[in-house]
């Protein structure tokens, strides 16, 4: 009898298996919700943020007989929003599309330098502004005034000429990145091994001469001058007059100060040359909320300016609203200040003094 037994069947199929090409759930259940949240949120940005951006300048194209020295960085500001808008289409796709970014190297380089550009333009406009106000509260020094309309302009073209030579990295080393493991494609900044100096020095200057040198003195002067009015005899009412940019500020480190943060936590995290896995993730979210102050900057300005809210009615209904008065002055707390007798006249007084010298009361 034939005792033998066939077990070459049994170890034919004895082949190692391949995970590496197996989506586990938990990655495609986080891809999913990136695909979903990111392109919303970027889309309503970019609605909210195109319709506020382009209302705000055409009531100032309606004013430019009477242009003013806040209407100039208020331009420059709206001007650097609507550029950042522009390109969140690209970032939604990149988001929602299995293939990641689908567009060119090209695109990718421009539209990374564009978030910086944004960014510095953001905080060393606000800078301008918030230094003109602690000159001319707590030193009574305009620096900014309308007989020399051309500091202001000087001061600007400094400020978009400095934001371009900060992003001099990003067009350097972002790149549009094949990630063979995942089949993905990701506009990143791309480092190889010989490159990771180049990282750590443009994290340095970003860190230092983009964000925590200018968010210093922001709040060195922030604090001098609320210094200076609450220790006068009229310092509540006088805030009234000086409150307007105080939620610009705050609105501005509310968005980014998270990508800021969550970026200096993969600068130290070594010599990696690419973030990778929840960090990529967080740099991903907190890089979309840093968006978000594109489309909020005008409703803040219609929240608490008065009359560029009147303005903007008369304009929307086509009515007559013209005013000499600027567009930027504080829309809140006149009831109160009405009856106020001399405190409510050196309040006026100091208010039309700011809107003939500051950049913007917000």
């Amino acid at each position: 009898m034939n005792m033998d037994v066939e077990l070459d069947g049994l170890f034919r199929h004895n082949e190692t298996y391949d995970y590496g090409n197996y989506d586990y759930k938990e990655d495609f259940e986080s891809r999913g919700s990136k695909a979903v949240l990111i392109p919303l949120l970027y889309s309503v940005e970019l609605v909210v943020g195109l319709l506020g951006n382009g209302l705000l300048l055409a009531v100032l194209a309606q004013k430019r007989r009477l242009w003013s020295m806040s209407d100039t960085f208020i331009l420059h500001l709206s001007v650097a929003d609507i550029l950042l808008l522009v390109t969140l289409p690209f970032w939604a796709a990149q988001a929602a599309q299995r293939c990641g970014w689908c567009f060119s190297g090209f695109l990718c380089k421009s539209s990374g330098a564009v978030f910086n550009i944004n960014f510095y333009c953001g905080i060393l406009l606000l800078f301008c502004i918030i230094l003109d106000r602690y000159l001319s509260i707590v030193h009574a020094t305009q620096l900014y005034s309308q007989k020399r309309p051309w500091l202001a302009h000087i001061s600007c073209l400094l400020v978009w000429l400095i934001s371009l030579i900060l992003t001099i990295p990003d067009w350097f080393f972002m790149v549009a990145r094949k990630d063979p493991a995942q089949d993905e494609t990701s506009c990143v900044h791309k480092y190889s091994q010989s490159e990771t100096d180049w990282k750590l020095v443009s994290r340095v200057i970003h860190h230092t001469l983009g964000f925590l040198l200018p968010a210093i003195a922001l709040i060195i002067c922030c604090s001098r001058i609320l210094h200076r009015l609450l220790g006068s005899s009229t310092g509540l009412q006088k805030q009234r007059s000086v409150v307007v940019f105080l939620p610009l500020v705050g609105l501005f480190f509310l968005c980014w100060m998270p990508y800021n943060i969550t970026l200096i936590v993969d600068t130290f995290r070594g010599n990696s040359t690419e973030p990778e896995g929840s960090l990529k993730t967080a740099l991903t979210v907190t890089s979309a909320l840093g968006c978000v102050h594109a489309c909020l900057r005008p409703l803040l300005y219609l929240g608490l300016c008065g009359n560029f809210r009147k303005r903007t009615l008369s304009m929307l209904s086509c009515t007559a609203g013209e005013t000499d008065s600027s567009l930027w002055e504080l829309g809140v707390g006149e009831e109160v200040l009405s009856d106020q007798g001399p405190e409510r006249e050196e309040l006026k007084q100091m208010t039309n003094v700011d809107h003939q010298v500051q950049p913007a009361q917000c």
